[in-house]
């Protein structure tokens, strides 16, 4: 009932997981010579004039720090046909392999704004030129200016879901967890 208290307290460290299901974006970044990659579920629009996006990582994670030596990155949305590739980014460091997208099976080409990897058959990509970095927390707050942003015909002004089936991550519990109907 509308005006009742809320019965169940969520723990501080699972606050995260009530804004899930989230379709998670594949941040990709190439540096001399390495290209690595990671999902990320943690990101926002910050900016219509520049367009500007947030993207929040671990300062630890190879890819994180690779994307702030290069000072740029890609975002790109991936379907459900992606969802093997995806659980390997998730569960591999780009630190063990020189094209961790290859390595995912992903074949990527540079951008077009940007020396960045952008995923074919991807739906959607931006290019990022990083701007600043923050340290929020335990997480790397990166803010970036898109310089170039493309997608398939399943988006006009909005996605039209009868062309695009998007990954709905739900959280991770003995390996990546997806919602099975999207």
């Amino acid at each position: 009932m509308v005006g009742e208290p809320l019965p169940l307290k969520v723990e501080p460290s699972l606050i995260h997981r009530l804004f899930y299901p989230q379709v998670p974006l594949v941040m990709a970044c190439q540096y001399r010579g390495r290209v690595s990659a990671m999902p990320v579920v943690s990101y926002a629009s910050v900016s219509d004039s520049p367009p500007m996006v947030a993207v929040a990582c671990n300062p630890g994670g190879f890819t994180c720090k690779l994307a702030q030596r290069a000072g740029s990155f890609s975002l790109s949305l991936l379907d459900r046909g992606h969802l093997k590739a995806l659980a390997r980014l998730a569960t591999m460091s780009g630190a063990k392999v020189k094209d961790k997208l290859a390595d995912a099976g992903l074949e990527h080409d540079d951008g077009v704004a940007l020396k960045v990897p952008v995923i074919r058959g991807s739906h959607a990509t931006l290019e990022c030129e990083l701007k600043f970095s923050k340290r929020t927390g335990d997480h790397l707050l990166l803010v970036a200016e898109a310089r170039a942003a493309r997608s398939t015909g399943a988006f006009t002004d909005s996605w039209d879901y009868a062309r695009y089936e998007p990954i709905l991550y739900t959280g991770w519990k003995d390996g990546m967890t997806t919602y099975p109907g999207a």
